[in-house]
């Protein structure tokens, strides 16, 4: 047993010493590849989403060196028919790059390190096969597998550290991408050599122009996950079992960590804030305290066009195109928005409907750190108009009409400055923004259907709040007023009985026609039910 050969269960040992959440279902699909052409599997997913859980979860499973029958008892893998063919029969390569990029005084040297340090532990366990001045981890692993019939298992965690922490230096990048296609290029020297490699990092693997660098890898991602979607994070029912266990809200778990979906799997929660809100009983934003958050601030900045557009739009609800066929899988190399919304998708911080090919915001956790990064001076009236949504919503709950007209005035002004179009849309996009720090207390459903249509805006309180429900119908080039008298004639309140006596009715209507100076745009009116 060593520390890259083998280094033993203790890893998962420790992780079932916690609330653990079961995922071994993966293995299964490990097994289904081991010693078949597609036995090497990239699986790309952001930081705290269980990325290192599932190496460790691999290592104890495979590692001919430790006796780990006992830990996986029970478990999802035991009841499958590859539980026992695979089980502890196999030497084991880890390697944690972010382990070997922290621990060195030279970043040129990772690369080497890693050779040098996993070749060491080779030496020591097949004495005799190793060249002896041999420095080629690849060549090393061919000598061994040829001299005594021996395949290993490779399993890298954080595989993409070195794009990420030598970011601008392509000669480390370059030599450390040539050490991956020695390990993996395919061919009769990888069949000898590898029974399965299973590779996770945040982004996918690099991009060279439209090639793969390591073309031989089955690749999942956030952007494609495939049939393992629901590896990603926590699935709905997990997260409902948790809740149970825990006594917690699931409502608001969902409304904080929700909102992943993918064509198999529609509801995929971040499980480092679901672990979190369990263990500190409280359902809050852990977001902002990894490690990526700084770096959001900085990449929604990014001078493309069309990049604030795409921002503020999901700031207000609004999905928006993307393509990500374009992207590098660097940090680096972006070349227009479609980049840029493609990295914050493999972060996390943005949700992708491959479907529509559209992305999102998912959940409120993310939408208040995207809060905090667009508060900065260079957003100017969109970061002030979120830091003032909690003073509008105290406006619309006092019934002020005059002071919400008068904040939606501002709003909408500088909310159509960055969309370049001023239309309903706009409006309901500045609505949304307005009433940002609403969903802390509300669910907020677009186009309700109701009575004899659909109510542009209904504010449903959450459970444990004593806020008001609210209807808000938007009208354009028309009156406030007639807002109001919509919904009484198609009866959208009727949806909301259970909120009579309780219940606002707000009409708010824009007239881009309006001239003069001391006009106001917009008008408001609010009734209580």
């Amino acid at each position: 047993m060593g520390i890259y050969l083998n280094p033993g269960n203790k890893g998962f040992q420790t992780i079932l010493n916690g609330t653990y959440v079961d995922k071994t279902g993966l293995i299964d699909f490990i097994n289904r590849t081991v010693n078949t052409p597609q036995k090497l599997t990239s699986f790309s997913r952001p930081r705290r989403f269980g990325k290192s859980f599932a190496a460790k979860m691999l290592c104890a499973y495979y590692d001919k060196s430790c006796d780990s029958r006992s830990l996986f008892e029970g478990l999802e893998i035991s009841k499958r028919d590859s539980f026992e063919k695979y089980l502890n029969k196999y030497d084991v390569i880890y390697l944690d790059v972010t382990w070997f990029v922290s621990t060195t005084d030279d970043i040129k040297k990772v690369v080497n390190d890693i050779q040098r340090s996993v070749i060491s532990e080779l030496k020591s366990e097949f004495s005799g096969y190793v060249p002896e001045n041999e420095r080629s981890l690849p060549r090393v692993m061919t000598a061994i597998a040829s001299k005594i019939d021996r395949r290993f298992i490779v399993i890298i965690d954080e595989w993409d550290a070195l794009f990420r922490e030598a970011k601008d230096d392509e000669m480390i990048q370059k030599e450390y991408v040539q050490l991956l296609r020695g390990l993996f290029k395919g061919g009769t020297t990888t069949d000898e050599t590898i029974a399965a490699a299973y590779m996770t990092g945040i982004l996918p693997i690099k991009k060279y122009g439209t090639e793969s660098a390591l073309t031989d890898f089955q690749e999942f991602s956030m952007t494609a996950p495939g049939r393992l979607a629901k590896y990603i994070g926590f699935t709905e029912d997990e997260v409902k079992n948790l809740c149970d266990e825990y006594q917690m809200d699931f409502d608001e778990m969902q409304t904080w960590y929700d909102g992943y979906s993918f064509s198999r799997i529609k509801h995929i929660y971040n499980p480092n804030s679901v672990m979190k809100a369990l263990r500190e009983e409280e359902i809050q934003n852990y977001w902002t305290q990894t490690e990526t958050f700084e770096s959001l601030k900085e990449y929604i900045g990014m001078d493309f066009d069309g990049l604030k557009d795409a921002i503020v739009k999901m700031l207000g609800g609004e999905r928006v195109s993307v393509r990500i066929s374009t992207f590098q899988n660097d940090i680096t190399s972006f070349k227009n928005k479609n980049d840029v919304l493609t990295l914050l998708i493999h972060l996390g911080y943005l949700a992708y409907d491959l479907t529509k090919r559209e992305t999102y915001i998912p959940n409120f956790e993310v939408a208040e750190a995207f809060e905090d990064a667009v508060s900065g001076q260079e957003w100017g009236a969109v970061g002030a108009a979120l830091s003032d949504s909690e003073r509008l919503l105290d406006a619309t709950l006092a019934k002020d009409a005059e002071a919400v007209a008068e904040a939606l005035e501002q709003i909408h002004s500088s909310v159509s400055s960055v969309l370049n179009y001023n239309n309903e849309a706009s409006l309901s996009c500045a609505i949304t923004i307005a009433y940002y720090t609403a969903k802390r207390y509300y669910t907020i459903v677009r186009e309700l259907p109701a009575g004899k249509g659909f109510a542009d805006l209904a504010f449903l309180p959450r459970r444990g709040t004593d806020k008001v429900a609210m209807i808000i119908e938007l009208k354009y080039d028309k009156d406030a007023d007639t807002a109001i008298r919509q919904i009484h004639e198609n009866r959208y309140d009727g949806e909301l009985k259970e909120y009579f006596g309780n219940l606002l009715l707000v009409g708010i209507n824009y007239d881009k026609d309006a001239k003069g100076a001391d006009v106001k745009r917009h008008s408001c009116v609010i009734e209580k039910v």
